[in-house]
């Protein structure tokens, strides 16, 4: 395993959080924000979602249903220790947290980033078929944070194609599901994310089942937005919100 990219758990208060991070990535996205919910007395779980952490060509075996099996496993050791679970979710790991919120009884979902409409979009067209895009990667821009720890900072430098399809698929299942998920939840976006297109947000407030969707811009923030210039208003915007 990638040193850094290991999983965490920060024993708490009755009330969990399950922070999930996205593609390509690991826990230690969560990091800063689990050590900042810890701090406020919650019970804090960073999975690692399956093929993360260790190789590229591990991550290209593992599909959707392994990511979404993974983040169901947390759930589970979590609801052991704790009376109620909140879900955090990070780029995929957004559209992974409102999956697990039909799924499972979660009090609260964050979804940070997720992906619905992709910046690449008008390039997806030369996407290879899944059939001839088995040990096909492209490689990953490097990300330009200021300020963070490397230990936050463990991810792949290179992306599966086949990881591109999982991911498409994921995006449309989580389409069919928005009308059921009636918990509050909290969409933040990044208004300079050069991966997802902003308007995903948008697409997200106007379709969930819930009465009580909130949306948090941050004006100066890319796409991971845990680590970025804005994270401590982020981070206090979402203690708000669980509280």
């Amino acid at each position: 395993m990638l040193k850094g990219a290991e999983p965490f758990l920060l024993p708490g208060g009755p009330r969990g959080v399950l922070l999930i991070h996205g593609l390509t990535g690991s826990p230690s996205e969560m990091v800063l924000l689990g050590d900042f919910l810890h701090k406020k007395g919650y019970t804090v779980l960073g999975v690692r979602l399956a093929g993360h952490g260790t190789t590229p060509e591990e991550l290209a075996r593992m599909r959707g249903s392994d990511w979404m099996n993974s983040v169901l496993d947390g759930y589970a050791l979590l609801s052991g220790l704790c009376t109620s679970i909140c879900a955090v979710g990070l780029s995929m790991g957004g559209l992974l947290a409102m999956l697990l919120g039909v799924e499972r009884p979660v009090d609260r979902i964050v979804s940070c980033s997720a992906p619905i409409f992709v910046a690449a979009e008008k390039s997806l067209h030369l996407l290879p078929p899944r059939e001839r895009a088995a040990n096909q990667y492209v490689p990953k821009r490097k990300r330009q944070l200021v300020g963070i720890p490397e230990r936050c900072n463990v991810y792949y430098r290179r992306m599966p194609m086949l990881s591109v399809h999982e991911l498409l698929g994921l995006i449309e299942r989580t389409k069919e599901i928005l009308p059921e998920i009636h918990q509050p939840i909290l969409i933040v976006q990044g208004c300079k994310d050069h991966t997802v297109q902003p308007q995903s947000a948008e697409y997200l407030f106007e379709r969930l089942g819930t009465e009580r969707p909130e949306v948090f811009w941050l004006e100066n923030s890319g796409h991971i937005v845990t680590l970025d210039c804005e994270h401590e208003q982020l981070f206090q915007r979402i203690a708000m919100f669980l509280g």
